[in-house]
């Protein structure tokens, strides 16, 4: 992959280590680490500056299905600006499934495994799965999706085959930095039966607070930087819900530095909770049809330590492809100054505190 050099390792050890529970990438300037909790312990100030890229949710059916018929250029020409960071994340919103029963719901998603490859080729280097279309064909969609995403050698966080699993933080080092990664779905749609239980697998859903809370406290005392990815917000709306700022609240005061979201189909501000860097909303990205809007993009953070020294959205619209591309001149401006005008709804700060 483009993004972190010659990053990938074999993945039957991380397998060894986590009997399934999450993927990783390693090698060269990045290497995987077990989600076991240790004992909180104080670690140095990590190295620096790192840039971390992000952005909304992808899936692949309708006009996108298409797409993966050559995966090395399903993403267009918004791979090179996705290739230009250490480390690119986005939701991917779908089973990876041709199996299983679709679910009582409006709208149900489900792609090949050559999804991955597509992905890959793209330059992303984790998704999280934790939305509300993983569980769309049911529990064999979820178990395909599962062992799929471990036979595609690719990392993820938000699902499990049971709580432990879901909730478990992915560790990452990149350029010396161990990252921790989580994922949380607040869609309410079919989450009594979607959220994963001891017993259970499924999605690692803010439905149980407790366990959402005490997983970034783990994130917190074993890493250096902790990345949580959030899917939630009501579809069509700009501004954040009152339960997205409750949640989002709650974990950075148990120790989330990032705190990235999707699902809202639009795009919602970004700003500071006090040291937290919170983005609200990063909107569809390749997306399959149409939607409350077309406007994207990718939000570029560089970190030194634990904090955003600086944040940089990249605009782009969904194309008639379904593919986004990169917008230039007064479009990329008339998009930006959107996007930064959004902070005021959002209730954040225009720096940390």
């Amino acid at each position: 992959m483009a993004v972190i050099k010659s990053r990938m390792i074999g993945f039957a050890g991380a397998l060894a280590v986590l009997a399934g529970a999450v993927a990783g990438c390693g090698g060269g300037d990045a290497t995987f680490h077990s989600a076991a909790p240790s004992a909180p312990t104080a670690r140095p100030a990590p190295a620096g500056p790192l840039t971390l890229a992000f952005a909304g949710d992808v899936h692949f059916t309708g006009r996108t299905a298409g797409l993966l018929s050559d995966p090395a250029s399903a993403f267009g020409p918004i791979a090179s600006v996705l290739q230009d960071s250490d480390l690119t994340m986005l939701n991917l919103e779908t089973a990876i499934t041709e199996r299983g029963t679709p679910e009582p719901k409006q709208y149900r998603f489900r792609a090949p495994i050559t999804a991955f490859a597509a992905l890959k080729a793209a330059g992303v280097d984790v998704v999280t799965l934790a939305n509300n279309h993983v569980l769309d064909y049911g529990q064999v969609g979820l178990a395909d999706t599962l062992v799929n995403v471990r036979r595609a050698d690719f990392p993820y966080v938000g699902i499990g085959r049971n709580a432990e699993e879901a909730y478990a933080p992915l560790y990452l080092t990149v350029k010396d930095v161990k990252i921790a990664f989580l994922a949380f779905n607040q869609v309410h749609e079919l989450e009594s039966t979607w959220v994963a239980r001891d017993n259970r697998a499924g999605v690692a859903m803010t439905l149980d607070l407790d366990r959402s809370v005490a997983a970034v406290r783990t994130a917190r005392s074993n890493a250096d930087l902790v990345v949580v990815f959030n899917h939630w917000g009501q579809e069509g709306k700009s501004c954040p819900t009152g339960e997205q700022k409750s949640f989002a609240a709650k974990i950075a005061g148990a120790g989330a530095d990032l705190i990235i979201g999707s699902h809202a189909h639009t795009l919602q501000g970004d700003g500071w909770m006090g040291g937290t860097y919170v983005a609200y909303g990063l909107a569809n990205f390749l997306w399959y049809g149409e939607s409350f809007s077309t406007e994207t993009g990718v939000l570029k953070l560089t970190v030194e330590g634990r904090k955003v020294v600086k944040n940089e959205f990249l605009p782009a619209v969904v194309s008639a492809t379904g593919q986004p591309i990169p917008l230039k001149g007064d479009a990329a401006a008339k998009v930006s100054k959107r996007f930064a005008g959004l902070r005021q709804c959002a209730g954040l700060a225009a720096a940390p505190s």
